[in-house]
């Protein structure tokens, strides 16, 4: 997620960016290239024993990765209808543009057996509104905070340990944040630092990544998971992941941040989140499948909207959940599935409700959330590495929730001041992201929210966006 610039700044970011991506150029090329042909090939007797053998191969290991990443989006929407004024959180009813634009490092290296990784990034900009009016956000490349001038944040710092328990033999590929070589498909999995909660849960290989594929919040992710995170959407933890054959069982500790929406963790796990994770992978008609069951439990100090509403009336204030913060337990889960359909087009499906009792704490404002789509690749008109995408979301909220805004309340992103008539929200998103050369992409992007903030006064809203994407 990430955000509007000036001009001039826009240019700073730029040519950081030509002249980071030159310095790093030649650490795209392959770490480990193999031989074409064997000459002279050993014979047994002269074949090095075994204990030789695992120490060449560790000497030839690759040691650390370095990879480079740049983000740059506009996004834009023309006036919309608008039957009430704006409140606090609402999305401006005339015709804005917002830029956004991040720039990352991601360094590894391999220690022993354990794995570390460095991301450090540069970001700048706003989203529209100040990503303030719908709750499914309509870019995963604008956080909660921005800022006009580029500013530098370490999103992940983080360290992994892979622990083989048999079976094949996996290649991992050199990648951001993933050092080439190989370890056993059955594997115990640790991951502990600052990273992302939803690096390891809740995963989707067609809709996941605002920089590669879709942007909306609720398509990216399942819409009421309210996963454990600061305003950028990062936390400390760790998370433990069991590979055995077709399953996967992940589970994870998490600091969730001091109040709802803020820069700053609750560290030492004073507040946390626990989430697990059930994965099963298969094949249908030889097309490869996944379906994914989660579910979260959150312990932090939040408040109900009933008794907010009810100290609002009391005291002739406007309600806020700020008043009424105890200690409470609140829970949440969903299903996420994919399927490949053919070998060029996938399709996505996720299911999440969370305790519409309680406030949305660090994602967004949705208690139940339906989405899903479909993802194609240009094979069929000779442009294998482009995409065309299309995809949906529908988003509720409890009706506890629904008194509370209509009283006057504001979320984590909405708030109009009022809320006369509730409906779902309802958003559609399609894209086609074009290769221009390998490590460059360009896409275009519409959005259209129908009862953004699910206030049917207001939209509905076309949006329209373009992404360049650098990775090297």
């Amino acid at each position: 997620m990430s955000q509007i610039f000036r001009p001039h700044a826009r240019r700073g970011v730029a040519t950081a960016t030509i002249a980071l991506f030159a310095l790093l150029g030649g650490a795209t090329e392959p770490l480990l290239a193999a031989d074409p042909q064997i000459v002279d090939a050993p014979s047994a007797s002269e074949a090095p024993p075994p204990a030789a053998k695992e120490e060449h191969a560790m000497a030839e290991r690759p040691w650390y990765s370095l990879h480079i990443q740049g983000t740059f989006t506009n996004q834009a929407h023309p006036k919309f209808r608008s039957q009430i004024p704006n409140g606090t959180q609402s999305m401006e009813a005339g015709r804005q543009t917002a830029e956004t634009s991040d720039l990352t490092l991601y360094a590894g290296v391999r220690i022993g057996e354990v794995e570390f990784y460095f991301n450090p990034e540069m970001e700048q900009g706003y989203g529209l509104s100040n990503t303030y009016g719908v709750a499914g956000y309509v870019s995963g490349e604008a956080y909660k905070v921005g800022q006009y001038a580029p500013y530098y944040r370490t999103p992940r710092l983080f360290g992994r340990y892979i622990l083989g328990l048999g079976g094949e033999e996996q290649t991992v590929e050199d990648g951001p944040n993933q050092i080439a070589g190989s370890h056993d498909s059955d594997n115990i999995t640790v991951t502990f630092g600052k990273f992302g909660v939803t690096d390891i849960f809740d995963n989707n290989t067609y809709a996941h990544d605002p920089r590669s594929d879709f942007m909306n919040w609720s398509l990216i992710d399942m819409g009421a998971f309210d996963y454990a995170a600061e305003a950028w959407g990062y936390s400390y933890g760790a998370a433990l992941e069991w590979n055995q054959g077709p399953w996967s069982l992940r589970g994870g500790m998490f600091d969730m941040s001091r109040e709802p929406n803020v820069k700053y963790l609750e560290r030492g796990f004073g507040q946390y989140q626990v989430v697990t994770e059930l994965e099963r992978r298969y094949d249908l008609f030889a097309n490869p499948g996944k379906i994914r069951v989660l579910y979260y439990l959150s312990s932090a100090k939040m408040g109900r909207f009933d008794e907010a509403v009810s100290f609002g009336e009391a005291n002739g204030a406007t309600p806020a959940t700020s008043t009424v913060r105890h200690h409470h337990i609140k829970q949440g889960g969903g299903l996420n599935m994919e399927q490949q359909i053919l070998p060029d087009l996938g399709s996505f499906l996720r299911l999440s409700m969370s305790d519409g009792s309680y406030e949305s704490f660090d994602f967004t404002d949705i208690t139940e959330s339906v989405s899903g789509g479909f993802s194609m690749s240009g094979d069929r008109w000779g442009r294998p590495d482009d995409t065309v995408a299309i995809g949906g979301a529908v988003n509720a909220i409890s009706k506890a929730a629904q008194r509370y805004f209509a009283a006057g309340g504001t979320g984590v992103v909405i708030g109009d001041g009022q809320l006369p008539s509730y409906a779902p929200e309802k958003l559609i998103e399609a894209y086609y992201k074009a290769t221009v050369v390998p490590g460059v992409q360009l896409t275009a992007d519409y959005q259209r929210a129908t009862n953004p903030a699910y206030n049917t006064k207001r939209g509905p809203i076309n949006f329209y966006g373009l992404r360049l994407h650098l990775a090297y």
